[in-house]
């Protein structure tokens, strides 16, 4: 299918106003990367660097931590959409593979609305896949594989939306998350604070391949501090006890199911038919939003 062209406005003048809103959950809200009393993650990062000048940018971020993909088009596009951003992120996705109702044709739909309205206004798309949680917190295999599963399904939905609003997207599953224990948090599900600035860069530099206008690197605009041993500890004893106590309510009971029934298809033998279906119910879940957009 032939992606449909979506009109942008021309590039800003090098002294207008660039405004960036960023939507999406936790990882976009900067959980892993404190700043005082609030976090300064990727798009904080990120937005100073979308201008020749940083004081050009006016940025706005509305993700939500734990937000599901449902909750871009009820809350965040609608105040997106009223800023009229000349840049929009939006990620989103990895939550919805945490809860018992996941839905893939749900999520495609949440995430096309959300893409093909802000691209409507005018804005240019920054979109990312998002990497395995159950590999990043090395859980064991009957828990590990139906999230991966999901999160695959997830993903390839992201992929093709992004061809078809023809944003700029971030392989960001792809970078060396494992192999550099450093850019993650404490919580090993959240990008620590160098792990937001490799996002922001990884971004920086997506979007001045594509031919947009953009200042320095963000690494040029803000540096963040290595974290430390100690800041992981604190984290943990503050807001990580607090975050992990809050998802363990909803996150739970869904995660023993799904190794529950993951157990039972593998011991039949069925764990690839099971691959098989994810991936076809996220091509059917494509296939309706073509039908219906």
């Amino acid at each position: 299918m032939t992606a449909p062209t979506i009109a942008h406005p021309a590039p800003a003048a090098p002294h207008d106003t660039i405004r960036f809103a960023a939507l999406g959950d936790s990882v976009t809200e900067g959980v892993g990367a404190p700043a005082g009393p609030g976090w300064c993650g990727w798009p904080a990062l990120l937005a100073p660097a979308l201008a020749t000048a940083p004081e050009l940018v006016e940025h706005r971020n509305l993700a939500v931590s734990g937000a599901l993909s449902a909750d871009l088009t009820d809350r965040q596009l609608p105040a997106a959409l009223a800023l009229r951003p000349h840049v929009a992120a939006v990620v989103a996705g990895g939550n919805d593979t945490l809860r018992a109702n996941f839905d893939i044709a749900r999520t495609a739909a949440a995430l096309d609305t959300t893409l093909r309205q802000l691209g409507a206004a005018g804005s240019v798309l920054l979109t990312a896949c998002l990497p395995d949680p159950g590999r990043l917190l090395g859980l064991p295999g009957p828990l590990a594989r139906p999230l991966a599963r999901r999160m695959a399904a997830v993903n390839t939905v992201v992929h093709e939306l992004s061809d078809r609003h023809e944003a700029i997207h971030l392989h960001l599953a792809d970078l060396p998350w494992l192999d550099h224990r450093p850019l993650l948090s404490a919580d090993r599900l959240h990008p620590s604070p160098a792990g937001h600035l490799l996002i922001a860069r990884e971004f920086h530099t997506c979007l001045a391949t594509a031919g947009h206008p953009v200042g320095p690197p963000p690494a040029a605009v803000l540096v963040p501090p290595a974290p430390s041993r100690a800041a992981d500890l604190w984290w943990l004893a503050t807001r990580g006890t607090a975050w992990v106590a809050r998802r363990s309510i909803d996150l739970l009971p869904g995660l023993l199911a799904l190794a529950a029934t993951e157990t039972l298809h593998h011991l039949r033998g069925r764990s690839a038919a099971l691959d098989a279906e994810a991936q076809a119910g996220a091509r059917a879940a494509l296939a309706g939003l073509a039908q219906t957009g």
